[in-house]
């Protein structure tokens, strides 16, 4: 029995155990690298959600306001105000298009619509990875446990001596395959729970952002906050020019 371990089911496991633990490894890692990397993404959203929220408003003017954003195409609220300004911009002073029938409110919804779905393609990003693993690697650690339990009780059984303390090892080692498939799993999934919570937070704070901004763009000032909040699955800006 000492000689039974991680060590001795490598050694002593065949090309399909080996590939099973190799497939765990990669699906392990590359779970943990999609979690670090987004939740680093997302202590920066929050921070600049947090600028956007506090500073921007506060400006005397909008290029000023623009610069409390900082600079980087990566800020998707400094991306969804250079939108809401260029989409005013253009409708106003574009020589008559198709578009054009549609007032400055409308075109103004469907370009900030359109930013927000693009930073929250970006924020996804990677999440399937993470649903992925969380789904699928307790049955690869299950395929390699079943597979080990079979050839298990093939060399058993090929032995003669089928007692209690020769079939508790194989079989043994071979659950060990169903422990990594679920080590490797449970920390994809709550992974996944937590980034896509925060996610949620994020994009309902661009919903806002948005929000104020339509409102800034078609009356000149930004709209109060009310009882009412705009839906956080899709932007609803009802301001129309008065």
């Amino acid at each position: 029995m000492q000689d039974l371990g991680l060590s001795h089911l490598w050694t002593q496991g065949d090309f399909v155990m080996r590939a099973t633990a190799i497939i765990l490894l990669i699906m392990s890692l590359a779970s943990w690298i999609v979690i670090l990397t987004k939740a680093w993404d997302l202590f920066r959203l929050k921070k600049m959600a947090h600028g956007a929220e506090k500073q921007f408003w506060h400006s005397d003017d909008f290029d000023h306001a623009l610069e409390t954003l900082g600079s980087s195409d990566a800020n998707p609220f400094r991306a969804l105000a250079m939108t809401g300004k260029e989409a005013a911009q253009h409708h106003r002073a574009s020589q008559p298009q198709l578009h054009d029938v549609m007032d400055i409110s409308d075109w103004l919804t469907r370009s900030l619509k359109s930013a927000i779905d693009d930073a929250v393609a970006r924020m996804q990003s990677g999440l399937a990875v993470l649903a992925s693993v969380g789904s699928t690697a307790p049955f690869v650690g299950l395929f390699g446990t079943v597979w080990g339990i079979y050839h298990a009780l093939i060399n058993i059984g090929a032995s003669g001596v089928p007692t209690i303390d020769k079939v508790a090892g194989p079989v043994g080692e071979a659950l060990i395959m169903t422990a990594f498939g679920l080590a490797v799993a449970i920390p994809a999934v709550l992974g996944y729970n937590a980034l896509t919570r925060g996610n949620k937070g994020v994009i309902s704070k661009l919903n806002r952002f948005a929000h104020d901004l339509h409102a800034y763009f078609v009356t000149g000032a930004r709209m109060r906050p009310t009882s009412a909040r705009p839906d956080d699955n899709s932007v609803r800006l009802a301001v129309k020019n008065q």
